[in-house]
């Protein structure tokens, strides 16, 4: 599955990690403002914002997983396996597929408050890109530096969330999961107080007993408690490089380990990749699961406007730096 996360200091910062058994062949892939759109129920779009991010070029279009664009404003959609449902197109709706709703929402909108006008009158089709790419079922979240939401198509409709923690996962539906943080509430990053009895004589033995019964498994609702938490116990300078390796260390907090999550026979899910986007400078960070070396492609350092994708493969073997 997956986890998604924001986070500020002096510059704003959004990303995700994406777990998997298998990788589809992803790109770092900058969309330029002048590359044509052509979304299926509604105009093309031959000018717009660029945007970069994670994407399975098909067919010569970006399927993007997570992107931001040229005006900060950032997008992932994440797996909502049995509870996403999508719609035939409908009269008077804004109609738009499934696979081009991130493609979408960051070519026309420059904010969350610009998203979540153009949410009003969306409905998202369940039209396939092809016969051998069928729709995904995904939430998102769209963040600026302001704000998030969570968007969820379900049977009940387009729901949109305010996202007052910044962080997205997987099911149960993000009202729950907001919910069931309210178990959590007692924990502290402080060091606790007695308050089981007095006539106990209780004594800590260890650091971090402020936040034992935080969630440590794999599962998408303890992934979303665990990283909240670390994500807004988060203290770091605000520097570039204090703030991208804070940002990896707490998408790092729910990383997945190959033979910790056993999906089949003999396979597993791992954290095939994880992002990190400077929102307010353009640049994309990422690692993969055998290079933590941090590597990173910047979309204002190729000319905007011009009309073809983009597209760098993933460095996804680190090297061992010798000091002797």
């Amino acid at each position: 599955m997956c986890t998604a996360a924001t986070y500020k200091t002096k510059d704003f910062y959004f990303g995700r990690t994406l777990d998997y058994e298998f990788s589809y062949g992803d790109e770092i892939t900058i969309t330029p403002r002048n590359f044509p759109f052509k979304f299926r129920h509604t105009d093309e779009c031959n000018s717009h914002f660029a945007m970069i991010g994670m994407a399975h070029i098909a067919d010569g279009y970006p399927l993007y997983y997570d992107a931001m664009n040229e005006k900060g404003l950032c997008m992932a959609g994440l797996n909502f396996v049995g509870n996403a449902v999508y719609f035939e197109p409908k009269n008077g709706k804004e109609n738009i597929a499934q696979f081009e709703f991130i493609p979408y929402i960051l070519s026309h909108c420059d904010s969350v408050l610009q998203a979540r006008k153009k949410l009003e009158n969306l409905n998202i089709t369940n039209t396939q890109f092809s016969d051998k790419l069928p729709c995904a079922q995904l939430h998102w979240i769209i963040s600026d530096r302001n704000e998030s939401l969570t968007v969820e198509s379900t049977n009940d409709g387009l729901k949109v969330y305010d996202n007052p923690v910044g962080v997205l996962t997987n099911n149960p539906p993000f009202d729950i999961q907001m919910f069931m943080l309210n178990n959590y509430m007692s924990l502290s990053p402080k060091q606790p107080e007695n308050n089981f009895g007095k006539s106990a004589e209780l004594t800590t033995y260890s650091r971090g007993m402020g936040a034992i019964g935080l969630p440590g498994d794999l599962s998408s609702a303890s992934r979303f408690a665990k990283v909240a938490f670390t994500k807004l116990n988060s203290v770091s300078g605000d520097s570039e490089s204090e703030s991208v390796s804070q940002f990896f260390h707490i998408l790092g907090s729910v990383d997945q380990q190959r033979g910790c999550c056993e999906v089949s026979d003999g396979k597993y899910e791992i954290t095939l990749y994880t992002s990190c986007c400077n929102a307010d400078k353009g640049i994309y960070y990422y690692t993969t699961y055998n290079n933590h070396q941090i590597c990173a492609v910047d979309m204002h350092k190729i000319d905007l406007d011009i009309a073809e994708l983009t597209a760098y493969t993933p460095i996804t073997e680190g090297k061992v730096l010798f000091q002797n």
